[in-house]
């Protein structure tokens, strides 16, 4: 159902025509007037009501009204009829793009709504800067798909516990990506960043500045940001000192959006990040890489990390790297797989001396093609850019436990928890 407006209010006939979609009569006039104040973006017209099917009305009226965005207001005690509505529209006009309108202290609407289709998440309450700011960036990217903001791959790395080598794989696994296919960059995530450490650059911005520059940041503004390693790789640098923050996830979201258009392959370094943020990365990440070594405290903490990442994601995106791998007597991969509840996705061989003395000399030992590491990487990045969907549908499928609370041994000690994961 339409909503009138104040017939005798006056609506500039400029801006980016907009239409809004709520259940709340009073919230959605509300954010009417917000939006008009901006001189930005302007509501053509609000509905009170979201589409449920192909044949629903609000669909032709989008396109009849000739909406370049639409509003969809999220009901936090039911944001599921905003997620399918948003869904809906992006199947049927994939041209419009979508803001969602909701609680941004909620992490996960703000998540949800990027995955049904939303390329903005604004606050409920938020102000007319913020509105400014929303329709800024879409006028920034006009001219582009929706379908067009995410279009290249996200590997993640995260450790699964301190000194597991996490930085190390997500560098080498850069640089290698960089000499196969080009255009890659490193994203440095860990609340102290040391990829810079280990292409032996010294950069002037990073992450932080990328973040606190988001209102204006554009493909020009982000090309002074990273910083160029001599094999063509870019860095986005982490914190040069010790930070307790992190970016929301509406802010991670428009980062990524931003960097999957302007990048064939993006690289996470997630080390050290047990936190919501690890949950964050994976959700952006095409498939996600838990970098262990077959030690029992690697293998346990590898275990509870897989855990806390699967709960409430069903798609199986992630996957097990052995570090400093060599095989031991009695323990296949099938028996680290079940410690861990992760399928093994690869292992790179043990020559901790030859990686010691690359990191010490900030030269990536993936740059080294004739050493077996340097092989173990080009391989790594083969296998990823082959088929990443593929490697995403072959991990195991949940499985539970027939007793969570006890674990099994087996091998040389070695914990074997009887939980799989799988999203």
């Amino acid at each position: 159902m339409q909503l009138n407006r104040n017939s005798g209010q006056e609506r500039s006939s400029h801006g980016i025509p907009a239409v809004l979609l709520s259940e709340d009569r009073e919230q959605a006039a509300v954010l009417a007037n917000r939006v008009d104040s901006t001189q930005l973006g302007r509501v053509v017209f609000s509905h009170l009501g979201l589409p449920t099917n192909g044949s629903s009305a609000v669909l032709r009226l989008l396109v009849g009204q000739g909406a370049e965005v639409v509003l969809v207001e999220i009901e936090s005690h039911r944001p599921q009829r905003a997620f399918e509505a948003m869904e809906l529209i992006r199947g049927y006009l994939p041209e419009i793009c979508i803001f969602a309108v909701g609680e941004v202290s909620q992490p996960n609407l703000i998540v949800s709504a990027m995955r049904a289709g939303a390329v903005e998440f604004v606050d409920r309450n938020a102000n007319r800067e913020a509105w400014i700011e929303a329709f800024a960036r879409y006028r920034a990217n006009r001219g582009q798909s929706p379908a067009s903001l995410q279009r290249s791959r996200v590997y993640a790395f995260l450790n699964a516990k301190g000194g597991s080598g996490a930085t190390t794989v997500a560098v080498n696994t850069a640089v290698a990506l960089q000499r196969l296919t080009g255009k890659v960059v490193l994203v440095d995530l860990a609340a102290l960043g040391h990829a810079a450490l280990h292409l032996n650059l010294r950069p002037a911005f990073g992450v932080v500045e990328a973040l606190q520059s988001f209102h204006r940041m554009d493909a020009s503004l982000l090309q002074g940001l990273v910083t160029q390693h001599k094999s063509g790789l870019h860095l986005l640098a982490g914190p040069q000192q010790p930070t307790s923050q992190a970016p929301s996830a509406n802010d991670l979201m428009q980062l990524f959006d931003l960097l999957t258009s302007q990048y064939a392959e993006v690289v996470v370094d997630g080390s050290g990040r047990a936190d919501d943020m690890a949950r964050l990365i994976q959700e952006i990440s095409t498939i996600t890489l838990v970098v262990a070594q077959a030690d029992q405290a690697s293998l346990w903490s590898a275990r509870q990390l897989s855990i806390a990442l699967r709960q409430g994601d069903e798609r199986g995106r992630a996957g097990l790297v052995m570090n400093r791998y060599q095989k031991i007597p009695g323990m296949s991969e099938l028996d680290l797989e079940e410690a861990t509840g992760c399928r093994v996705f690869w292992t790179i061989p043990n020559n901790y001396a030859a990686i010691s003395a690359a990191v010490d000399k900030g030269s990536p030992i993936a740059l080294q093609e004739k050493n077996p590491l340097g092989r173990s990487f080009a391989e790594l990045a083969k296998k990823l850019t082959k088929a990443p969907d593929a490697a995403e549908r072959s991990l195991p499928a949940s499985k539970p436990a027939s007793n969570p609370s006890k674990d099994s041994q087996v091998g040389s000690g070695v914990l074997v928890p009887s939980l799989r994961v799988g999203r």
